[in-house]
C-alpha cells in the first residue's frame, strides 16, 4: 500500500525531503503558503532528480517527481497522511503553532517529525495532545545527498514512535540515529561545534591560514571520517585499540579539554579577523556555483560509499 508524507515548508529542507520521500516511493504533499515558493521547488526538484540519476541515485526522475504534489492549505497536506516532516523557520513560535495546527489536522496515528536544527521537541509538544507522537529528526543539509537524521524524542515521545521512525527513515534510505535524550544541538551540531569553535580560534589568532584549515580537514581527518567516524578511526591508530590510544594520547587531549575555545572565538572581533583572512564574500551567483559542484561532489560520493563494502 501506497504512504504519504506531508512536507510542511517547501523551502531547501523541505525540497530535499520530497525528493528523499519520492524516491523510496512515498507519495509527497509538498505543502507551502507561498505560491512563489512552491514553484521554485518544483523546478528544483525536477533538476535535481535528473541530475541525481546520472549518479544512479535515483532510477526514475520522471516518475519520483510526479509523486510529488504542491498544495498550499494545510487541511489538503496533511489529510490521511502516514508521516508529517515540518521544515518552517527556526524559532520557538513557529514551531508550536505549526505543531498545534498539526497536532489538530493529521490524523491521529500520523507521526509529527520536526527538522529543527536546535529546539528541542519538548519546548513544542508539551502542550499537545497528540505530543506522544512528535519528535525531533534533525537533517544534515542537503538531506538528499546527506543521509543522516538524527532522532530525539521528548520526555514523553513514545517509544514505538522512535523505534517507527528509526524504521521509516531506513527505508527510505536515511541513516536514522537515537539520541537518547535530549541535549542541545543533538549530536552533530555540538561535534561541529567543537571543530569549529576550535577552527575560528586557530585562524582568528593566527596560527593558520582559512585555506590550510580547510585543507586539513578536507584533505585529512574528512577523508578517514567520511567512511569511518572518529571512534573507528582511533580504534586502528593504537595496537591495543581505544583504550590504548587513550593511554598514549590522553595527557595531551586531557590539555585541550582544559583550556577550551573560549567564547570570544564567535565574538565580532574574531568573526571579523576571520573574515578579512578569507577575503570578500563570493556573489550570490559564485555561492549558487559552489552549492552545485558541492552537491555534484556529494553525489559522486554518496555513489560510491554505496558501491564499496561497509566492512571487509
Amino acid at each position: 500500500m501506497e504512504k504519504t508524507i506531508a512536507v510542511i515548508g517547501a523551502g531547501l529542507i523541505g525540497r530535499a525531503w520530497a525528493m528523499v520521500f519520492a524516491r523510496a516511493g512515498w507519495r509527497v504533499r509538498l505543502n507551502d503558503r507561498d505560491p512563489a515558493q512552491l514553484d521554485a521547488a518544483r523546478r528544483f526538484i525536477a533538476a535535481s532528480l535528473d541530475e541525481q540519476a546520472g549518479y544512479g541515485l535515483v532510477v526514475d526522475p520522471g516518475a519520483a517527481l510526479a509523486r510529488i504534489a504542491c498544495v498550499s492549505e494545510l487541511d489538503d497536506a496533511v489529510n490521511g497522511v502516514d508521516w508529517v516532516q515540518e521544515n518552517l523557520p527556526e524559532t520557538l513560535a513557529a514551531k508550536r503553532e505549526v505543531f498545534a495546527a498539526l497536532d489538530l489536522r493529521a490524523p491521529p496515528d500520523a507521526v509529527l517529525a520536526s527538522s529543527t536544527s536546535a529546539i528541542p521537541a519538548s519546548e513544542f509538544t508539551e502542550a499537545l495532545r497528540g505530543r506522544a507522537r512528535c519528535l525531533v529528526a534533525h537533517p544534515v543539509n542537503p538531506p538528499h545527498l546527506v543521509p543522516i537524521v538524527e532522532l530525539c524524542g521528548s520526555p514523553w515521545t513514545a517509544p514505538a514512535v522512535v523505534e517507527r521512525a528509526k524504521a521509516v527513515y531506513a527505508e527510505v534510505g536515511q541513516v536514522p540515529v537515537v539520541v537518547r535524550r535530549e541535549i542541545d544541538g543533538f549530536i552533530l551540531n555540538r561535534l561541529q561545534g567543537a571543530l569549529l569553535s576550535e577552527a575560528m580560534r586557530l585562524v582568528g589568532e593566527g596560527y593558520v591560514s582559512p585555506e590550510d584549515l580547510d585543507k586539513t580537514v578536507r584533505d585529512g581527518l574528512g577523508l578517514r571520517w567520511s567512511f569511518m567516524g572518529p571512534l573507528a578511526t582511533i580504534e586502528l591508530n593504537a595496537p591495543g585499540g581505544v583504550a590504548d590510544y587513550c593511554a598514549r594520547y590522553g595527557g595531551f587531549y586531557r590539555k585541550l579539554a582544559e583550556a577550551p575555545p573560549e567564547p570570544a572565538v564567535w565574538g565580532p572581533a574574531n568573526a571579523a579577523r576571520v573574515a578579512a583572512a578569507l577575503g570578500a564574500p563570493a556573489s550570490p551567483p559564485a555561492l549558487d556555483a559552489r552549492t552545485r559542484w558541492r552537491d555534484r561532489r556529494l553525489m559522486a560520493l554518496v555513489r560510491h560509499k554505496r558501491e564499496q563494502p561497509d566492512v571487509e
